[in-house]
């Protein structure tokens, strides 16, 4: 009886000390830095810098070929030039913030995902300096976490033309939908925000939310494996945050953008307009907030705000 006393003694102690030693998630608090890789240079800092005027001032934050990139509050958009991108995917690196770097490096450790080192990046024409690793989800889709460590634009104010564009969230194509649940809603504690499709009972589209903030990823499922490089463009986008579709297509229209479409009700009730950069990937205009009911499902989590 004394024996079975002591070990079961023995085995709550050391369950005590494996829980205080298994590391807690850290704050994911939104998209911290995305990169779109481009086949021509001087054709996509013409889209990004003049029609879309990402960054609204005459200084572009770092230039430097094959690479530019454009800083908003709290936000990097790279945009790089590899010598050979993957055709249709142009989409790359999604990068997420949080506060505890070296923990969530820790954290993600000890449930077995593999993991960089973590390293410093300083952009002294940016105004930015961060630390950073990355890993790779299930699907095959590189990710990271990022901490700035100096300010992005702290100085810069209000853009000149009332512009401010913000990341609020980036698609991707997911094939194994149960496997990238269990990555990013498991253990990486995103929320579930809305969930929809072309049809009401098929979902196309799985929007979770960051665990502690309003931005999110898109799944985009259903895709064809022999999805062209049109469709992939389509499907692997970042969504720019605005108050007013209508405002947002004006200015763009005095950038000299031809729009290729008009603005729409998207089935989450949420006015967007499409555009396309010179390698047809999507950069999606879209409203905060929704202007009527959604299809499919209620929205689950708060919406952004400007």
């Amino acid at each position: 009886m004394k024996r079975s006393a002591l070990l079961l003694a023995v085995l709550v102690c050391c369950s005590a000390v494996v829980a205080q030693e298994t590391p807690k998630r850290p704050p994911i608090t939104g998209i911290g830095r995305v990169t779109i890789c481009v086949r021509n240079h001087d054709a996509a800092m013409d889209f990004y810098s003049k029609k879309i005027n990402y960054y609204s001032s005459s200084q572009i934050p770092c230039q430097h070929a094959p690479h530019f990139c454009f800083a908003t509050w709290n936000q990097i958009l790279d945009v790089v030039s590899p010598s050979a991108p993957a055709e249709g995917h142009f989409l790359g690196e999604i990068d997420f913030r949080t506060s505890n770097l070296e923990g969530m490096h820790r954290y993600l450790e000890s449930q077995d995902v593999k993991v960089s080192e973590i390293m410093q990046i300083k952009q002294n024409a940016a105004h930015y300096e961060l630390d950073y690793f990355n890993a790779t989800d299930p699907d095959g889709h590189v990710i990271g976490f990022v901490k700035f460590l100096g300010c992005v634009i702290c100085d810069r104010g209000d853009p000149e033309d009332g512009i401010n564009w913000h990341i609020i969230h980036a698609g991707f194509v997911v094939r194994d939908r149960a496997a990238t649940d269990h990555f990013y809603k498991d253990i990486l504690g995103f929320r579930p925000y809305w969930h929809g499709g072309m049809k009401d009972d098929r979902d196309d589209w799985v929007a979770m939310q960051v665990p502690d903030g309003t931005d999110w990823i898109e799944y985009m499922l259903n895709i064809p494996l022999d999805a062209d490089k049109k469709l992939l463009g389509v499907m692997n986008h970042i969504a720019l945050g605005v108050t007013d579709i209508q405002a947002a297509k004006a200015q763009l229209l005095k950038n000299g953008v031809k729009l290729a479409e008009e603005p729409k009700l998207g089935r989450d009730g949420k006015w967007q307009l499409n555009l396309y950069d010179p390698d047809d990937t999507r950069i999606e205009f879209m409203e905060f907030t929704p202007k009527e009911k959604p299809c499919c499902s209620e929205f689950t989590g708060p919406h952004p705000k400007p």
